[in-house]
This record gives structure tokens, C-alpha cells and sequence, in this order.
């Protein structure tokens, strides 16, 4: 791979979510050449977000499709390119020109192949499963991992959300508004969620909240009709329900890039930079070890991996200041 010509891009990005779409537009606004891989809509999970209110800057509140949208139209703006399309491997190869550059690899679904001396993982993450008896058969069926997608179909009926996060919480509030027969059930004897969203839904009239419970199955014929549930206090017992919102965490979407340094979770461990312990791989967004996962953190994050990755680009390139 000595001919540059290979080279299609400075700088790769997979993952299209507020994080990868930030980064698009800082390392394009950078004056680098800037492709954005993602198999899905560019928005990511940002899409499902019924009103963005917690965004600086937007104090009447946005939706999270016409947030994403606008990141979109932002980086294509400034001249970012983007590519529907899965990326199924990604390597790591050494350029047999003089300078010896490393180089990734990013081979795609279709069976195309990119180089980018530069990579930006930006994938996140997605809905944790619970793996139960029923969860499965009745998803699309009464079973949900994102309610406002489907929350709208349950108007006014017994809904029952999973999880102790931010997620749960945020998204019973928002449920209460369709139906006030709400259960928020957690396994734990307390929520996980940033305090604001807690008080929000223990003071919602609409929504029960049953701490130290465990949803054990899901039954019904036809569509979802009750869930099994244990608790120390009452044992195993059996409430009807229309709707099980499973919202009790995510999975980091890392396995990409198997030999960059994780945490026991999974996520990416990267320093102040971005960088990761892969030279010329920046990670950002949900798919990084951090202790806070918000859009605004992962678009703060996106812009400093883009930062970074063009002054790695500069250095390798011999014009670092």
C-alpha cells in the first residue's frame, strides 16, 4: 500500500450518532478530507429522543430527530462526506513507502475497502437485553426498548418500564403522559439517575415505582398481556400488563477494534485527547469509558477527537507547529 492514492480520506469516522456527527464537522471545519461511515440514519440513538431540554443553548427544547438533522446538514455543510454502509473489520496495516505510516484498514459489508491514516470510533452503543422467557418472542409485540418510539401505541394502557437509569426514569415520566397506569420497576433498592430525573418520577401521580423487583417473563398469546415479577417481600406473582418498556441499560458497540484497551465493560479507554491505546484511533461518544453519557458530552467529545485526530494527521505528515 505504498500508492496514496489508497489513501481515499484523512480521516474515518463510523457512527453517525451527535459524537461522530460533531466530529465530522470539526475535523471538515479543520480543512481535513472527512468521511462518515454508518450502516443507519446519521442521528443515532439521539433519534429517539422525544424534546431535547437539557442541551445548551436550546431552551425551548428540540426533537431529538431535528437536532440530528441539523448536526447532519452542519457537517455536510463544511464538506464532510457520508456513506450508508456497515463496516465489518477494521486493521491496522503499515504503509511500505518510506515513511512506514500506519494505516487502517476498514473493510465494508459491500465489499468495498477504505484507507484513512486516522480512525474516529464513534458506534456507541445499544439496548441491553434481559434475556427472559417472552422477551424475545413478544419484541414488537408489546416489548419495546425505546418508548418514544412506541409509546404512542399504548395510549391509556397499563404500561410496565424497566431500569434504574436516566433512561427508565426519563422515559416513565414522558410515558405518564400517554397513561397514567405506569410501573417502574428496578432491581435495586435505589435509582442510578441524575436526581433531577428521580424526583421527576417518584413525585409523577402516574407512575408506581416498585424498587428491589425482577421481571422474571413475559406472557401472553397473540401481544404482550402480563409479566412475572419477584420480590424478598411478596415472592413470585403475576400483574397484567399491555407494554414492557426494557430500558435498563446499553452494550458498548467495541468489539471494531478487539485490541484497543477496555475497561470490564467493554468501553474504550481513552485519555484527555481521545486517543486510544491504538496510535491514530480516537474514540468518542457511548462507546467510551466515561462516567457521564449525555449529547452534549459526546458532541464535546467528538469535537476534541476530531481536534486530535488532525493533529495527529499534521504530525505523521511532518507539518505538526
Amino acid at each position: 500500500m505504498n500508492n496514496n492514492e489508497d489513501i481515499n480520506f484523512d480521516v474515518i469516522i463510523i457512527g453517525a450518532g451527535p459524537a461522530g456527527l460533531t466530529a465530522a464537522q470539526y475535523g471538515a471545519r479543520a480543512g481535513l478530507n472527512v468521511l462518515v461511515l454508518e450502516q443507519l440514519a446519521p442521528g443515532g440513538q439521539a433519534l429517539v429522543i422525544d424534546i431535547l431540554e437539557n442541551y445548551p443553548g436550546i431552551s425551548q427544547g428540540k426533537t431529538g430527530f431535528e437536532f440530528s438533522q441539523d448536526l447532519h446538514k452542519q457537517a455536510q455543510d463544511f464538506g464532510a462526506h457520508f456513506l450508508t454502509e456497515q463496516v465489518s473489520s477494521v486493521k491496522v496495516k503499515t504503509d511500505s513507502g518510506d515513511n512506514g505510516e500506519k494505516l487502517f484498514l476498514i473493510e465494508l459489508s459491500s465489499g468495498k475497502t477504505l484507507y484513512a491514516p486516522a480512525l474516529i470510533l464513534a458506534t456507541g452503543a445499544i439496548h441491553r437485553t434481559l434475556d427472559i422467557p417472552g422477551e424475545k418472542e413478544f419484541s414488537g409485540k408489546g416489548v419495546s426498548y425505546c418508548a418514544t418510539c412506541d409509546g404512542p401505541f399504548f395510549r391509556n394502557k397499563k404500561i410496565i418500564v424497566v431500569g434504574g437509569g436516566d433512561t427508565a426514569c426519563g422515559e416513565a415520566h414522558n410515558l405518564s403522559r400517554l397513561s397514567s397506569d405506569i410501573i417502574l420497576i428496578h432491581r435495586r433498592e435505589r435509582f442510578r439517575a441524575q436526581k433531577v430525573l428521580v424526583d421527576r418520577v417518584m413525585n409523577n401521580k402516574s407512575v408506581e415505582v416498585r424498587f428491589n423487583t425482577i421481571i422474571k417473563e413475559i406472557h401472553g398469546q397473540q401481544k404482550v398481556s402480563s409479566v412475572i415479577l419477584e420480590t424478598q417481600s411478596r415472592g413470585v406473582y403475576e400483574e397484567t400488563a399491555d407494554a414492557v418498556f426494557i430500558l435498563s441499560g446499553v452494550v458498548p458497540q467495541s468489539s471494531l477494534v478487539s485490541d484497543a484497551k477496555k475497561d470490564e465493560a467493554g468501553y474504550i479507554i481513552t485519555d484527555q485527547n481521545m486517543a486510544s491505546s491504538i496510535p491514530g484511533l480516537y474514540v468518542a461518544g457511548d462507546v467510551r469509558s466515561s462516567p457521564f453519557r449525555q449529547v452534549v458530552v459526546a458532541a464535546g467529545e467528538g469535537a476534541i477527537a476530531a481536534h486530535s485526530a488532525a493533529a495527529y494527521i499534521d504530525k505523521i505528515k511532518g507539518r505538526e507547529y
